[in-house]
């Protein structure tokens, strides 16, 4: 599903708690009685930003039975959000208070969050700190225990920052990186994918993050034990639960998701058929099964 990625919302700019300004994408924003359920708020993953959610964003809010405002976030240090002079703030802490600071510029006094990778992650912390903000949650392959192997691919790739001279380039990386595991993919998909990571700045086509984002997991010590998040996940044990894991994904395991659906019974469960880490939400039977989960949550 390939589309103009620069229409159908209208930008919002939110201060953070400490000034810096981050960027949303709001579709679906009207007062029509027709928005009147909580609105659907999507975290992206670690350098990733608002884009990779546009297609999902305008089937649910173009919805012809059940619109959904549908608000994306750029964290900070990605994509048009500001880049923060002090490193350090590039954390799960911080972004999740960036999270609860857009929702309470924005009025929004509770929603249905979609969390990809490093954003389900920020959903934890959430739901630890703040769960009545939380309607209903889909974490995109992700959950409380990030497997070495999938981690090790994410710093393998980020390593490589090889810098594409073209659009066609850009693609042809992605699919070096990523093609074995997202077999689903379509050529429109590859290069939706690549307008959604890339950018142009000074005429060259560069990947649209902070370098110190990638830079955290480039000197990541996969030796060291790693700390799960099964504390932050009992929270979730209230509230409505999806999780969608990427059949080929090396970062959330089956046992893990087995695991998941023990400690939160009535959890609802999506393989995202030849995909890897992390499926793209628009693709295939997804949006559907995200749409039947809403009008149950």
């Amino acid at each position: 599903m390939s589309s103009d990625d620069e229409s159908g919302f209208v930008a919002r700019t939110i201060s953070a708690p400490d000034g810096l300004k981050l960027h949303a994408r709001d579709y679906g924003h009207d007062e029509s009685p027709a928005f009147s359920t909580p609105p659907v708020i999507c975290l992206p993953g670690l350098t990733r930003n608002s884009r990779d959610f546009h297609q999902l964003a305008l089937l649910l809010s173009r919805d012809p039975i059940a619109p959904r405002r549908v608000l994306t976030l750029d964290a900070r240090g990605r994509g048009l959000s500001a880049w923060d002079d002090d490193k350090s703030h590039y954390n799960l802490a911080v972004e999740a208070q960036d999270v609860f600071a857009m929702c309470a510029a924005l009025d929004i006094p509770r929603a249905v969050f979609i969390g990809t990778s490093r954003g389900g992650l920020v959903l934890h912390l959430l739901a630890a700190s703040h769960p009545n903000l939380l309607k209903a949650i889909v974490l995109n392959d992700i959950g409380p225990i990030l497997e070495k192997e999938g981690l090790g691919d994410i710093r393998d790739y980020l390593n490589r920052d090889r810098k594409p001279a073209d659009w066609s380039e850009a693609v042809d990386i992605l699919r070096e990186n990523h093609g074995v595991t997202f077999s689903a993919l379509a050529e429109e998909d590859w290069r939706d994918m690549a307008r959604a990571i890339y950018t142009v700045k000074d005429t060259k086509i560069v990947t649209d993050y902070d370098p110190a984002i990638a830079a955290q997991m480039q000197a990541l010590d996969l030796e060291a034990p790693l700390p799960d998040l099964w504390p932050q996940f009992e929270a979730f044990r209230d509230i409505p639960l999806m999780v969608i894991r990427g059949e080929n994904s090396k970062l959330l395991t089956t046992a893990t998701v087995e695991e998941m659906a023990r400690r939160h019974p009535g959890m609802t469960v999506k393989i995202a058929l030849g995909q890897g880490h992390a499926p793209i939400l628009h693709l295939g039977d997804i949006p559907a099964a995200i749409k039947d989960f809403l009008a149950a949550s």
